[in-house]
């Protein structure tokens, strides 16, 4: 990857992020209590632990976070919306290589993010790097079919939806991050987040700003399913899910 190329990812991470803020933070498909729920409880949070969350955007884990431990770090590229809570330090920073030492947190999570990442397995390894013995990784995001075509047809859509995205995987790959980095094979709690196609385009900025093209993009997959998302017509229009895990795991001795 040459700079020219990380420089242009970063700046369309940015513009992307600008753009969607509001609407993502308040975008009761991923925000919604159980939904956040999933990632704190697979973290198994205690009074005394100190958190980092990377990729925080919004700020929605590390607020639930905030709840049950210590401490908690919310990081990103750009500023997280701030909000009232006394035990979060927002933080801008690379999810690459944080300025914390090895072993600063009991928990370390990353949420909705990896298909961002263009080194998703450094962004593994940090995070693996920043957890104490004993600690917990986890990892959520959408999932790509096992279907190599499928994949192709879902990450095609999703780059012209969120020119941002890099890709989607698949589970097994990210559970390979686990594996790969010591960590064993991980717990998984797999769960659908669903969408009215219309809603989901009418929030998005798609390439070129073209929401009938996208929209018509996505209705072209109903027979056959050929993005493996449960794609469906109904009364309101097409509504399907972004299939989704969370991984997590204790970093042994």
């Amino acid at each position: 990857m040459t700079p020219e190329h990380a420089n242009t990812h970063e700046r369309a991470i940015r513009d992307q992020f600008s753009r969607q803020a509001a609407g993502f933070a308040v975008a009761p498909e991923l925000h919604a209590d159980g939904i956040v729920a999933l990632v704190v409880e697979a973290a198994k949070p205690q009074a005394v632990d100190r958190a980092i969350d990377l990729a925080c955007g919004p700020g929605t884990v590390a607020c639930a976070l905030a709840q049950r431990v210590q401490h908690v770090v919310g990081l990103d590229r750009g500023l997280a919306r701030r909000q009232n809570v006394n035990n979060v330090e927002w933080r801008a920073g690379d999810v690459y290589q944080t300025p914390y030492a090895g072993g600063s947190f009991n928990i370390v999570t990353c949420r909705f993010a990896f298909h961002h990442f263009e080194k998703p397995a450094l962004a593994f390894a940090e995070m693996v790097r920043l957890v104490a013995t004993g600690g917990r990784v986890v990892l959520c995001d959408g999932l790509a079919s096992e279907e190599p075509d499928k994949a192709e047809a879902f990450n095609a859509m999703e780059r012209r939806r969120d020119p941002s995205t890099v890709e989607f995987r698949t589970l097994p790959y990210l559970r390979g991050l686990f594996e790969a980095a010591g960590l064993g094979d991980p717990q998984v709690q797999r769960f659908d987040v669903s969408y009215l196609a219309s809603d989901l385009v009418a929030r998005s900025f798609p390439v070129d700003n073209d929401r009938a093209g996208l929209l018509a993009m996505i209705e072209a997959t109903v027979a056959g399913d050929k993005m493996d998302v449960g794609a469906h017509w109904t009364p309101e229009g097409v509504r399907f899910a972004f299939r989704s895990a969370v991984l997590s795991a204790v970093k042994p001795d």
